[in-house]
């Protein structure tokens, strides 16, 4: 797996890859997100996601003791089996709201299987730098070994 910290562009990815055919890891990546988005213990709750630009993307993550986060934004982009982008930055209807970031969980083929990659772009130096002490490479490093995991079974 790599790990990505580019503190000029403020940006923080992961990438591993996957022995699965894309097709495969693109269905689970956007179908079955409850079962690999949140670093376990955590866990997600998706409320909506309405896969097309502008569309709702809301979820809560539930901690191990009961804490809730909820995350309202929208998809910036979807290309089937190639990439979604979303972003906090405003919700349904272009609203403004108080950014974050902007997320991209993107897979391309490689040799036999998938490259998977999950980037988030940050709006300030400030959210980059709090995302990263947060754990973000930890954290979505553990992801992206769940949806490894779920892919390869």
């Amino acid at each position: 797996m790599t790990d990505v910290a580019n503190d000029e562009q403020r940006i923080l990815s992961v990438s591993t890859y996957i022995d699965a055919p894309p097709q495969k890891v693109w269905e689970i990546l956007t179908a079955r997100q409850e079962e690999w988005w949140c670093p376990k213990p955590r866990r997600v709750e998706i409320v909506e996601q309405d896969w097309r630009p502008g569309g709702r993307a809301a979820m809560i993550m539930h901690g191990p003791n009961g804490e809730q986060m909820p995350q309202e934004g929208v998809f910036l982009e979807v290309a089937p089996g190639s990439h979604f982008i979303s972003t906090d930055a405003c919700t349904v209807g272009w609203k403004p709201a108080a950014p974050f970031m902007v997320g991209k969980w993107a897979i391309e083929p490689e040799g036999e299987g998938t490259r998977y990659t999950g980037s988030a772009q940050h709006w300030t130096q400030e959210a980059y730098t709090q995302h990263k002490e947060m754990g973000f490479l930890e954290g979505w490093g553990a992801v992206a070994q769940q949806l490894k995991a779920l892919c390869e079974a």
